[in-house]
């Protein structure tokens, strides 16, 4: 990597899937669940994500390269007097950019973008077994506020 490389985060287009697929199943967690050699599914799903005026799936690109994902989801509620929040999904950073600030940049632009998109809050869930992200967000001022629950379909 180059320290003086501009860094730039734009919406992903479906020529990205390749490199954000890598970088979902290049961890315990997703290599289990991810499958880089089919992207048909992703593609599918890519579809839906880039249709819906909710959904931001943006990439970080620097020196022409993929480094960095993740998607923003805008939802509007009733709750908190009618506020609009979003949630951070699927974040993920290029093995070789890690440790290099980059997921805090990303993590900014997303409370940045919320800010304009009208949320007064940003919210997202890490696995219970990724306790050095979870020290992440705490350092960028997430708290550990709620307990998560899903069920499988």
């Amino acid at each position: 990597m180059t320290e003086t490389a501009v860094l730039t985060i734009r919406r992903a287009g479906e020529g990205d899937l390749p490199a954000i697929v890598a970088m979902l199943a290049d961890d315990p967690l997703g290599a289990t669940r991810e499958s880089p050699d089919d992207l048909t599914p992703y593609r599918t799903a890519f579809t839906r994500i880039d249709r819906d005026p909710h959904q931001h799936l943006v990439v970080a690109e620097r020196a022409g390269r993929v480094v960095g994902t993740l998607q923003l989801t805008v939802i509007p509620g009733l709750s908190r007097a009618g506020s609009t929040r979003t949630i951070i999904e699927g974040v993920r950073i290029h093995a070789e950019e890690r440790g290099s600030g980059l997921g805090t940049e990303l993590i900014e632009w997303a409370v940045e973008r919320s800010r304009e998109l009208g949320a007064d809050l940003v919210q997202l869930t890490s696995d219970a077994t990724r306790t050095d992200a979870h020290r992440f967000y705490e350092r960028l001022g997430f708290t550990a506020s709620h307990i998560g629950f899903k069920r499988q379909l």
